[in-house]
């Protein structure tokens, strides 16, 4: 699971697929050209569009950052919507999230960001499509978020919000010989603006400018059943469960992150690590597994009454918290954007 490790040193697996990422980035520029050039169509929404995105390949933290992004804006008193590919639905077309909508119908990601905010949103395999049906559905949307992006150039974007995990950028190799889906800002394209906000989600940086760092924690652990019905008083503290049998299992790009994380909060436990956008269907483990521990991307494919009879599973809520100076950058530069929010009723 996780990242290969060729794409973190330029050893010889790296320089014998080199000739290979070559051809990835003639391919990525020919693409870019024919959006520039006009024979491919750029949509320029009404209201201004934020990418929250990466250059590596998965495990960045983007959707931890999104829910960041979104709880700021409400708090500020804009509205927001959100679109994004649905990657590992069963759906396909445009869906504009409806009440019940799950994981089946727009994803994992997608649908743990509807339930976690409430938002409106839209997925789709092309995501200014998406984004029309948004607005179609929501006119009152002030500003749209996509879900990743950065390489999507068909929706045109005013600010792009570029995360990196603890990877990093790897060994700086295109795909396939490293982790890079691009490798460097490219000028905008028209109808499109070069604003970048860089946040780092690991508590760690590196020199790519201007960027903020973000901590992340491990909040309470909730009884799945309690996560569902959001029964903020069933949560208990991760040490309650240090002295139970345990069993950690998630599908992430890169699970060792979350089961560092576990680690590192003192507890001990079995691991059993999924590919990223696991169905969970049927379950990973058996019957008579001992407490299991899960995220909530996966939790939101979990429902109680699939688990087998006395069986308890633990949802981690993962908590990402920016410095001010980023919730400052971030606000301004809405402001020059939006405007001021308008005053909220009493």
């Amino acid at each position: 699971m996780g990242p290969p490790r060729a794409w973190q040193t330029r050893g010889w697996v790296a320089r014998l697929l080199w000739p290979l990422s070559q051809l990835y980035r003639a391919l990525a520029a020919l693409d870019r050209s024919l959006y520039r050039w006009g024979w491919r169509p750029i949509y320029r929404a009404p209201v201004p569009v934020v990418v929250v995105g990466n250059w590596v390949v998965g495990g960045a933290g983007k959707t931890p950052t999104l829910l960041l992004v979104l709880r700021l804006v409400q708090a500020w008193g804009w509205r927001a919507g959100v679109v994004s590919r649905g990657y590992g639905r069963r759906s396909t077309g445009v869906r504009v999230a409806g009440p019940g909508d799950g994981a089946d119908e727009l994803g994992d990601e997608p649908a743990l960001i509807h339930r976690q905010t409430k938002v409106p949103l839209a997925v789709g395999e092309r995501r200014a499509e998406a984004a029309q049906a948004l607005l179609a559905a929501h006119p009152e949307v002030q500003l749209i978020l996509s879900d990743d992006g950065l390489q999507h150039h068909a929706l045109a974007r005013d600010l792009s919000l570029l995360v990196f995990g603890a990877q990093g950028l790897g060994n700086g190799y295109l795909l396939p010989a490293g982790p890079l889906r691009q490798n460097q800002a490219y000028p905008p394209l028209p109808g499109s603006r070069a604003d970048t906000l860089v946040l780092h989600t690991d508590g760690n940086s590196s020199s790519q400018p201007p960027e903020f760092v973000a901590q992340r924690s491990l909040g309470k652990a909730w009884p799945l059943a309690a996560w569902w019905q959001a029964q903020v008083t069933a949560a208990v503290p991760l040490q309650t469960l240090a002295h139970r049998p345990l069993l950690a299992c998630a599908g992430l790009a890169q699970p060792d992150r979350f089961f560092d994380m576990l680690r590192q909060s003192g507890l001990q436990f079995d691991a059993l690590p999924q590919p990223d956008h696991a169905n969970f269907d049927p379950l990973p483990w058996p019957p008579d597994a001992p407490d299991v521990l899960v995220t909530e991307k996966d939790a939101v494919k979990l429902h109680p009454e699939r688990l087998p009879p006395g069986q308890r599973v633990w949802v981690l809520p993962l908590d990402l918290q920016a410095p001010p100076a980023f919730e400052q950058a971030l606000y301004q530069a809405l402001l020059g954007l939006l405007g001021a929010p308008a005053p909220q009723p009493n």
